[in-house]
């Protein structure tokens, strides 16, 4: 009686672990190697990437006697601008911008908030207001409350994004490619979403 094909089995039986053990290894070896070792050239962003300011707990002073503070945004993404009351075509633009950019997130666009400060004493144009309806427009008489954004006449020329838990951390500038605009807040959201809101 030939039993040779009863002990085939058992000569390679203990190779099952060793290969169970590899492919459950590789993998973790393999993603260790890549984050440590290659960087790839195709994942950037076209906006500008600054220092992390906490804004958290920044309050400003309204016009109308109010106060304005960025923990009422907490828990949203926000386009930030500044601009002068009589609001020419680049501040026009960066209303525009940050209006359609948040529009072109579909069912996330509901994580994003639009904060345009108002620089002096007066109002904007009412025409304005109700063209961009749903950006929170604060009028501020006193523009060293929000010298974060640095110097605000350069200021002028971007468009800012706070994130989530209430950190300045980039900066579009207002001549910038509205798609690649569009494509650096869908990844933002998208890598974002698990974070956990501060209370």
């Amino acid at each position: 009686m030939d039993l040779s094909n009863k002990t085939k089995p058992k000569k390679s039986s203990w190779l099952v672990p060793w290969i169970v053990l590899t492919i459950c290894v590789l993998p973790v070896i393999a993603s260790t190697a890549l984050y440590y070792f290659w960087k790839p050239d195709g994942f950037v962003n076209s906006g500008e990437l600054i220092e992390p300011v906490p804004i958290y707990g920044l309050e400003v002073s309204t016009s109308q006697g109010g106060i304005f503070s960025f923990a009422a945004l907490n828990g949203f993404w926000s386009f930030v601008s500044i601009d002068a009351s009589d609001c020419e075509d680049i501040c026009e633009k960066k209303l525009y911008l940050m209006r359609q950019i948040r529009l072109t997130q579909g069912a996330e666009k509901d994580r994003l908030e639009r904060l345009h400060f108002v620089l002096g004493d007066n109002q904007l144009p009412k025409k304005i207001t109700d063209e961009y309806e749903g950006t929170r427009f604060i009028t501020l008489p006193d523009a060293s409350e929000i010298t974060v954004f640095g110097d605000l006449e350069d200021a002028k020329n971007y468009i800012y994004l706070v994130d989530q838990i209430g950190n300045l951390m980039m900066r579009f500038p207002v001549t910038i490619d509205p798609s690649l605009m569009k494509k650096d807040v869908r990844k933002l959201l998208k890598i974002s979403k698990a974070w956990k809101k501060i209370n």
